[in-house]
């Protein structure tokens, strides 16, 4: 736990740098706790744009902090250790993201928000993993190009009445998750649901009996009567979910699903950047423009206003 002078330095630079603190499902619980919101990569990006703090504190991975400064090119963002990244992310470079586009020129072409800044300048539009299938529902072409997340792409294929030409990336994190693993994890507790991200493997999601985001995960554990759940994505999901609905049991099916990325980032990192606003995460303008229109059409479809 970060000691009670270290959050008060938080909280005095906080005010001073007029600076608001996000912070991912996936992160520590020490971190949640001192954010001042806690959500998924966009909708804490889409948070901190509507908000008059001239500071954005991202703790999460490189690809959010990005988007954030996509966003709110006015503000500035700091990433608290610029080596938390995301090895999906990392699986999908612009040269082979034009390679695939060349060999599916009829196909839309839709990006995972966990891709870089760079990717997304490329795409028609972007998706997150709660509205991804709506996302590809909407657009007016029988082919759709899916990147990075193949797993992902995979869910939404069984949903949309198109064809999918699928990236290869994948969640290393997610990957840890077998079969197995949630087969064993039930057999503990019979009575529990099993809810899964569709970041992971077709063979796990087979077995849930919800699939769902992280901010779906949040609002199921509390409409649903089940009292425990088998929690299929990083384990600090479990940190969020046991403060939304404490009488609940929340259970993860395997002790590797840790993403060293994202506990990378703690409260003395947060105090170290507002301390010297640094490490900064920047955008080229250009790549920047791009990107963001790719994700502004992606909130104009979901929206109802014109793409």
């Amino acid at each position: 736990m970060p000691t009670s002078e270290i959050l008060q330095r938080i909280e005095r630079l906080r005010r001073e740098r007029s600076a608001v603190i996000l912070a991912h499902n996936y992160q520590v619980g020490e971190v949640q706790d001192l954010a001042d919101f806690v959500g998924d990569s966009l909708g804490l990006s889409r948070q901190a744009a509507a908000t008059d703090a001239d500071v954005i504190v991202f703790c999460g991975v490189h690809f959010m902090a990005e988007t954030a400064a996509i966003l709110s090119p006015h503000k500035t963002v700091l990433l608290p250790d610029p080596h938390a990244g995301c090895p999906m992310a990392d699986m999908l470079e612009v040269e082979e993201l034009r390679r695939l586009k060349a060999l599916h020129p009829a196909a839309a072409v839709v990006a995972y928000v966990n891709s870089t800044a760079a990717v997304k300048a490329e795409v028609d539009v972007c998706c997150t993993s709660a509205n991804a299938i709506e996302v590809c529902r909407s657009l007016d072409a029988d082919e759709i190009l899916f990147v990075p997340d193949k797993w992902l792409g995979t869910w939404v294929a069984r949903h949309v009445d198109k064809k999918l030409h699928l990236a290869s990336g994948y969640c290393p994190t997610h990957a840890w998750i077998t079969p197995q693993d949630v087969l064993a994890t039930k057999a503990q507790y019979p009575e529990a649901a099993v809810i899964a991200h569709p970041e992971c493997s077709t063979e796990v999601v087979d077995l849930a009996d919800m699939v769902l985001s992280t901010s779906g995960m949040v609002g199921a554990v509390k409409a649903r009567p089940e009292t425990a759940f088998i929690v299929c994505t990083e384990e600090g999901m479990l940190h969020r979910l046991g403060k939304e609905a404490p009488e609940k049991t929340f259970v993860t099916p395997s002790s590797h699903c840790v993403c060293p990325n994202m506990k990378l980032i703690t409260a003395e990192k947060v105090l170290w950047s507002l301390q010297d606003l640094e490490p900064r995460i920047t955008v080229d303008p250009e790549i920047a423009d791009r990107a963001r229109g790719a994700i502004e059409r992606m909130v104009n479809t979901l929206d109802g206003s014109p793409t």
